[in-house]
């Protein structure tokens, strides 16, 4: 049975010049480093760009990698989110920065709450993009990493740069505050504002 080489094995092979050993390391973490960039920044264009910097960081001599503190992926994740918050400190993505006024008045709400029941599809994805993009920055990061890139936690406190307990209770307001947006973006009954499920294409 044939293995895929690990992240560490295929950055070892890099390192002694392995041209297919970075190919195939841009395959596996391209995708999700820019829908990660892409969520931080909000910007497509900065996103290509924090990616780009993330793969030529690995091309360095050292990069600064140390496996005993942590896996590959979580300093790849750490190194793009220090990119977005360069680009937005210098002013070239227009993302908002922490809203404690908006995080202190989300009311606590059940996680088991089905508030998307009556959206189709299509109209929940489109949602869930607004809500996630409307998160104050910290909590935008956490959600990005853990709940749609499916990264641990111990990767995410890696890229965060905090305790494991900071990022589970970031990630718990973070829910709670998606769920509350969703919740207000939740069409009316008797308003005339449901439509009918329909099949999508």
């Amino acid at each position: 049975m044939i293995t895929s080489p690990s992240d560490d094995e295929l950055l070892q092979r890099l390192r002694k010049g392995d041209e297919p050993a970075f190919l195939e390391l841009y395959r596996r973490r391209q995708a999700p480093l820019y829908r990660f960039a892409m969520h931080v920044s909000g910007s497509p264009s900065a996103a290509e760009d924090i990616v780009q910097e993330v793969f030529m960081a690995l091309l360095r001599g050292d990069c600064g990698y140390n496996p005993e503190r942590g896996t590959l992926s979580g300093y790849l994740y750490g190194i793009a989110r220090k990119q977005a918050l360069r680009l937005i400190e210098r002013g070239r993505v227009d993302i908002a920065f922490e809203n404690d006024a908006e995080e202190a008045t989300v009311p606590q709400i059940a996680m088991d709450d089905n508030i998307l029941g009556d959206l189709t599809h299509r109209e929940t994805l489109e949602a869930l993009r607004r809500a996630v993009a409307a998160l104050p920055r910290r909590y935008r990061e956490v959600v990005a990493l853990c709940d749609l890139e499916e990264v641990d936690y111990a990767d995410a406190a890696a890229a965060l740069g905090c305790p494991i307990g900071t990022v589970r209770s970031r990630l718990h307001r973070a829910r709670a505050l998606l769920l509350d947006k969703l919740n207000k973006e939740r069409p009316k009954p008797g308003l005339g504002a449901l439509k009918p499920a329909r099949c999508l294409p």
